[in-house]
């Protein structure tokens, strides 16, 4: 793993998984989401990963239209790295998962390393009252359809944003596998170190939220990475800090975000993405760790910078 002091918060806003019904404080409309991302990336949040969702019922979206209506604030208001997720919702193509990105050209982009089982159906038994009519039989159709990530699509993504646009990734890791199909997509010259992997734990269908894991993936990490990689990591739902602080702990990276955890204590919503980074700084300043910033983070993993992306950076103008 490369050795840094300063560490990279990134904050994942919305995601695609959970649904409206569950929290009040998920942002569901392009204008909260921006809205969110400027609050997390003012909070210190390095890098905002961004999901589209359709308002006025908070339905996944791929749409560059959709993301066109939130990108803009974000570059004007903030110095924040976009970072626009690839992962979509499984009914997505992959065409359609990399439209926004293909569009918009971003410094980093998310992608996932494998297909799996990516099943969250266990929704529709805490959900009681349901806002929209999409909302369960979507959360449903996961314990059916397996979330694909072949190695054409995962090429495809890697040619299309990374050898056409600039685009660097963030390298989502489910399972101890997905290293090794990074590894070899880096023998291949197709991935490009400095690597940003991001390990993901505690999803039903992936590799599950326990300690021991994260050690693991950072010590085959290593073995195949050696200094050519960041890593980062977070657990979903209630585990998601102590996951964060885990791997802040181990020098690397962190995310928070109503994306990954939609609470801040047992019973207690988290009422906003940014309330979230503010007490993941405070964690790592009790650590001593440094928070990077969106320059220094640029820095560490090679980005192209701001103004090499397509989002128009242009004075946003909010309603009065």
């Amino acid at each position: 793993m490369i050795a840094t002091k300063k560490v990279i918060i990134s904050a994942a806003v919305t995601g695609s998984i959970h649904v409206p019904s569950m929290s009040e404080y998920l942002p569901i409309t392009p204008d909260q989401i921006g809205e969110a991302a400027v609050e997390s990336a003012n909070a210190g949040a390095a890098i905002v990963h961004l999901h589209a969702r359709q308002a006025p019922d908070g339905r996944p979206a791929f749409a560059p239209e959709v993301f066109g209506e939130f990108l803009p604030r974000i570059a004007a208001e903030t110095d924040a790295i976009v970072n626009i997720s690839t992962g979509g919702a499984t009914s997505m193509t992959i065409e359609e998962r990399l439209a926004a990105a293909t569009a918009f050209s971003p410094e980093l982009a998310s992608l996932n390393m494998g297909s799996m089982n990516f099943v969250y159906s266990g929704i529709a038994e805490r959900v009681t009252d349901w806002k929209y009519d999409w909302e369960k039989p979507f959360v449903e159709k996961s314990y059916s359809h397996p979330f694909q990530n072949t190695f054409a699509q995962i090429e495809y993504a890697l040619r299309e944003l990374g050898e056409a646009n600039g685009t660097r990734f963030e390298f989502e890791c489910y399972d101890i596998g997905h290293l090794y199909t990074l590894a070899h997509f880096a023998e291949r010259g197709l991935a490009k170190p400095p690597f940003l992997i991001q390990g993901v734990f505690g999803i039903l269908g992936g590799i599950g939220a326990d300690h021991m894991n994260l050690n693991h993936m950072i010590t085959v990490a290593d073995k195949l990475f050696g200094d050519d990689y960041h890593f980062s990591a977070f657990a979903a739902g209630r585990r998601q800090f102590e996951f964060a602080t885990h791997s802040a702990w181990r020098g690397g990276h962190v995310r928070v975000g109503l994306e990954d955890n939609l609470y801040a204590g047992k019973g207690v919503k988290s009422e906003s993405n940014a309330d979230q980074v503010r007490k993941m700084v405070a964690v790592l300043t009790d650590l001593g760790r440094e928070i990077a910033t969106a320059d220094e983070a640029r820095a560490m993993l090679s980005l192209k910078g701001k103004a090499a992306t397509r989002i128009p950076q242009v004075t946003h103008s909010r309603p009065v």
